[in-house]
């Protein structure tokens, strides 16, 4: 345990993501929201009055939030000095509005740990999944001296449509079974497009069999993530193909993936590979970081499962579940694999890259 609890900010307070770090930050053991940020519109006002309208939470907001008077995400001079670091969830007209503000954040000395996706693809910006490339952390001196940034830093979490199957895929990897080729299908739920997000009459009785950006995401992200960091930034990993598609499920959280993979020589058996799932573990877990999930993959025997309403909250939301492990009669195996698309791929998988970061000696 901390002695005293960091001051962290989040801007883009008033969305949905925004209000999820609200949500799971208000008992954390190291963390303490102690400023706000949103757009112009909100500015000024207190935190209740600015999500008055629409607070999608499950809780109350906390009362050491509510009066709380939102910055404009712009006005970094007048940020406290006591603020540690900041969580960006913001949403602005462009990624390189996103850009160009988290960057001014890291010049003024403050490090963003950023849920966007406008810095995932800047070589010298890691994207972090603590359980499969903590490594990649030692990419931000290279950004420093690159940007001229002291303290400050901007380090993202990939897509949420990744994360149900990444870390069963990585601890394979990692056992020795190489993956040459993989086809996914995910089911995403409606959580996933914020507030007020899809229209009701589109996704009732419906799915939809496209997500702007998701497949393209899904087959590019995982290459960075499975790279290695270069003198320049990071060297994405083009050892797997991967072919997806992403639809819109009637489902309020959590996505389901249907993966098929295909091995490059060595092949497991299916208990071999329920065997390393299971004992799966990694620096989150030996460094005890409160958002960590106590065992990351979780395989279910159950032939109708993982569900997104029974499974989805596993582990504090932060548990990948995995079911239906089988034979492929056109690749090797095939799997299903649910994540928490608002806590892990989102809120929660940033608190674990800020504890992560923490405990490295980077905040």
């Amino acid at each position: 345990m901390m002695r005293e609890k960091l001051s962290v900010s989040v801007i883009g307070a008033t969305g949905i993501v925004g209000q999820n770090y609200i949500k799971l930050l208000r008992n954390h053991p190291w963390f303490q929201v102690t400023d706000v940020a949103a757009s112009s519109r909100s500015e000024g006002k207190s935190y209740a009055e600015a999500v008055r309208n629409k607070w999608q939470m499950s809780v109350n907001i906390p009362e050491n939030i509510k009066n709380l008077i939102v910055r404009e995400a712009h006005d970094i001079d007048s940020i406290d000095p006591q603020i540690k670091f900041v969580f960006s969830a913001i949403n602005l007209p462009s990624k390189e509005d996103v850009k160009e503000l988290e960057l001014n954040y890291a010049r003024k000395g403050i490090p963003v740990i950023s849920n966007n996706s406008a810095h995932r693809w800047t070589p010298d910006v890691p994207m972090i999944i603590p359980e499969i490339n903590p490594e990649h952390i030692n990419v931000i001196p290279i950004q420093q001296k690159n940007r001229g940034f002291s303290k400050g830093f901007v380090a993202v979490k990939p897509n949420c449509s990744i994360q149900s199957y990444m870390a069963p895929i990585y601890s394979l990897q990692k056992a020795g079974y190489k993956v040459d080729k993989m086809i996914v299908s995910t089911l995403q739920a409606v959580s996933g497009a914020g507030y007020p997000g899809v229209s009701s009459l589109d996704m009732i009785d419906n799915i939809v069999p496209f997500i702007g950006g998701e497949e393209e995401k899904s087959e590019m992200e995982p290459l960075k993530i499975l790279g290695t960091v270069g003198e320049k930034g990071i060297i994405n990993d083009d050892s797997i193909k991967i072919s997806s598609t992403c639809t819109r499920v009637p489902v309020t959280d959590g996505h389901t993936a249907c993966v098929n993979i295909k091995f490059q020589e060595k092949i497991p058996s299916k208990d071999e590979i329920i065997d390393i799932w299971r004992s799966f573990r990694a620096i989150p877990q030996e460094l005890s970081l409160p958002y960590a999930p106590e065992q990351p993959i979780i395989y279910l025997e159950n032939e109708n499962r993982p569900q997104p309403k029974k499974d989805r909250d596993n582990d504090k939301g932060m548990a990948v579940t995995v079911g239906r492990l089988r034979k492929d009669q056109v690749f090797d195996y095939k799997f299903v694999a649910l994540s928490h698309n608002t806590i892990r791929g989102a809120a929660g998988g940033a608190i674990l890259n800020a504890e992560l970061l923490l405990k490295k000696g980077f905040i």
